[in-house]
């Protein structure tokens, strides 16, 4: 279950959960994170319905949680689901993190450990554009395709880099992407309800948001010692009032800026999803109730399909 934000996708993936004895497997970036709760419509253990509900609140704020990392963790627990029997349903609005999990991206080398916290110190001091300016030197062709607000995936290419002495952009030239075994086996619901009542949901979820606490939660994770430029902080929801309690743009400018942040995150998932094979599009939010026939209609299909393989091999004299 895929889609933008506020699009209902965990209610349709509870919803077919509870119908085809599923659990669910959360593929967003930033509910991995422990501790970041109001602005990351994590669904609360009452309301998951006594549906299994895996990945979420996994590792720390200031750990920099990789797609990679991400999927080598969902593949043992899609197994592990899998092999009892259930039925494995990734939900979330990332798509980079489902690409990893799709894709076998370069063999990269073994990085030498003690450079991220250096470069995390560059960062705070210096400024993510000076990283960008470090990565312009030794990995051109990179740095033309990264922005400089970009940190986390500047840092990983200087990590390569400076491990390797071989630029990032040289280890994919010679190890292309390849597909994975769960390539073929992936089949994605993309829900798309009317945009401007998409749009409507996103606001007033954002003035919710801040009405349950949101600036209190910021508060209280960077009194605990989770620095501002922490990755899980650049997120929608989060990045925008962090500026606000630095000092860099008033409380109404934060809420009218994630507002139109979110919207415009959500028009380019679209844009993603829609280069994507296997696709299915699903005219509505996850919680209506035509939304969650037509899928379950289709999940329907798909299990049948190795029967009426079976049959047709069994005609054929398989």
């Amino acid at each position: 279950m895929v889609g933008p934000t506020a699009s209902g996708k965990s209610d349709l993936g509870i919803a077919l959960a509870q119908r085809f004895n599923g659990e669910v497997i959360n593929c967003d970036s930033v509910q991995v994170y422990r501790g970041i709760y109001v602005a990351t419509a994590k669904v609360p253990p009452e309301e998951q319905q006594s549906i299994p509900h895996h990945l979420i609140d996994i590792v720390d704020p200031t750990e920099n949680f990789t797609a990679v990392e991400w999927a080598e963790r969902a593949r043992e627990v899609i197994a592990d689901i899998e092999s009892r029997g259930k039925l494995a349903l990734l939900v979330g609005g990332t798509g980079f993190y489902l690409r990893a999990l799709a894709t076998k991206f370069f063999d990269s080398p073994e990085i030498d450990e003690s450079l991220r916290p250096r470069f995390q110190k560059i960062l705070e001091r210096r400024g993510a554009e000076h990283l960008h300016r470090m990565l312009a030197k030794v990995d051109p062709p990179l740095a033309a395709k990264y922005a400089p607000k970009d940190w986390s995936r500047v840092i990983r290419a200087l990590e390569v880099y400076f491990s390797s002495a071989k630029p990032l952009s040289e280890w994919q030239a010679h190890s292309p992407e390849e597909p994975t075994a769960e390539a073929a086996r992936l089949h994605y619901f993309v829900l798309q309800p009317p945009r401007e009542a998409l749009y409507d949901r996103i606001n007033q979820r954002t003035d919710l948001m801040v009405e349950r606490g949101l600036l209190d939660e910021i508060k209280n994770l960077i009194a605990s010692g989770i620095p501002p430029n922490a990755k899980a902080f650049n997120a929608h929801g989060y990045k925008r009032f962090v500026e606000y309690l630095l000092g860099q743009r008033t409380l109404e400018s934060a809420v009218e800026q994630m507002k139109l942040d979110t919207r415009h995150y959500a028009k380019r998932q679209w844009t993603w999803w829609r280069a994507q094979k296997n696709t299915f599009w699903l005219n509505g939010f996850g919680f209506e109730d035509h939304v969650i026939e037509q899928a379950s209609q289709i999940v329907r299909q798909w299990q049948s399909r190795p029967i009426l393989e079976q049959k047709e091999m069994e005609k054929l004299g398989g």
